[in-house]
């Protein structure tokens, strides 16, 4: 096998077309060097454990190196391998995580929240301060929390 010599000038962009021809693990691995931390960043930050986020950033990576091809250079390679890993960690979290069962809330929390809810302005909500915000995220629960940053 050819061994391939690339300098790090080499552009994402010009590496990730050399592994889709050459599925090189070589030329992979500068890939790797380069954004592992980031996956692995972003990997702490979902499960909270560091051996499941090293475990989780390995397997981001292996499917990166089977789906290399599926980056059509529509936007940076960094943007794609950022929404790529999240991606992967929110179905991760999902599968792992959430119960189906949980994603339901019983009559009775129903009327709990309902009544906390009544009791709470629209304009007090806006006015919590950031800190105390953090303190709220801090205490949900993490399917809870996921459906907040989803859908905000």
């Amino acid at each position: 096998m050819e061994e391939i010599v690339v300098d790090n000038s080499i552009t994402d962009e010009e590496l990730v077309t050399l592994i889709g021809k050459t599925k090189s693990l070589q030329l992979f691995s500068i890939i790797y060097d380069r954004y592992a931390g980031i996956v692995y960043n972003k990997c702490i930050a979902f499960v909270k454990n560091k051996e499941e986020a090293q475990d989780l950033t390995h397997d981001i990576f292996v499917k990166l190196f089977v789906k290399i091809n599926t980056f059509h250079f529509q936007s940076k390679f960094s943007t794609w391998i950022y929404s790529f890993t999240y991606n992967s960690c929110v179905n991760y979290y999902k599968r792992e995580h959430c119960n189906r069962r949980d994603m339901f809330i019983s009559i009775d929390d129903t009327n709990k929240y309902s009544q906390v809810l009544s009791e709470i302005t629209d304009d007090e909500i806006y006015e919590l301060k950031s800190d105390k915000l953090n303190k709220c995220f801090e205490l949900m629960d993490q399917c809870d929390k996921m459906i907040l940053f989803i859908k905000y």
